[in-house]
């Protein structure tokens, strides 16, 4: 089951990459031959060392694009829409937690589709796997190279909840603890829940 996940979402991040790599609307071809080389009138250089970067201002994603492309890329990979749901992240002085429930309480069915999607992610995280963050936010995540590396000190759990479910991670390995706030806090940026990114206490019964 993990292998034929895995498969699926590898596709989707292929699919999704090739449909994103768009060509310029004001490119112009200035060869014919084999080796065509694009000019776009509209190119701006910008060079702030001795890396000199080229920028189409009309490909530029805005704040409300990039929240649109995660909201869609999210739906589709945790199988329940966004718009039914409301994402918490917390950080905590152990590690942090990731929550998610039913806007409407009688919703069993998203209910129940949350505590799957969180199962799974509580099994890809703790084989070190996190692809399916990669592929929503279309990009590594701060703080997943040191979790991957140090995932032998991290542990993730799953717990349900009455309106869905919430995946609790916890260390004691100050360079895990830190990779996993900075995860923690790119997920409130890039999800846009308006969760304080201040450290808090675990609850007492999570405490050992």
């Amino acid at each position: 089951m993990k292998v034929l996940v895995s498969a699926c979402l590898s596709l989707a991040i292929m699919t999704t990459y090739a449909q994103v790599k768009t060509a310029c609307p004001m490119h112009q071809n200035t060869s014919t031959n084999t080796e065509d080389k694009t000019a776009c009138p509209m190119l701006q250089k910008t060079s702030t060392n001795a890396e000199e970067k080229t920028v189409c201002p009309i490909l530029q994603i805005t704040a409300e694009q990039r929240a649109a492309g995660v909201n869609l890329r999210g739906d589709h990979a945790m199988g329940f829409s966004h718009e039914n749901t409301k994402h918490h992240f917390k950080l905590m002085s152990d590690g942090g937690a990731i929550e998610v429930d039913a806007i409407n309480v009688t919703d069993t069915t998203t209910r129940d589709q949350i505590r799957k999607h969180l199962t799974q992610i509580t099994s890809m995280f703790s084989s070190s796997n996190f692809e399916m963050p990669m592929f929503i936010h279309d990009t590594v995540p701060p703080g997943v190279p040191v979790m991957k590396e140090k995932h032998r000190v991290i542990s993730y759990s799953f717990v349900a909840t009455q309106g869905g479910a919430m995946v609790r991670i916890a260390t004691h390995d100050p360079d895990a603890l830190k990779a996993v706030h900075e995860f923690l806090a790119f997920q409130i940026k890039d999800h846009r829940t308006g969760d304080s990114a201040i450290v808090e206490r675990p609850p007492q019964s999570n405490l050992p």
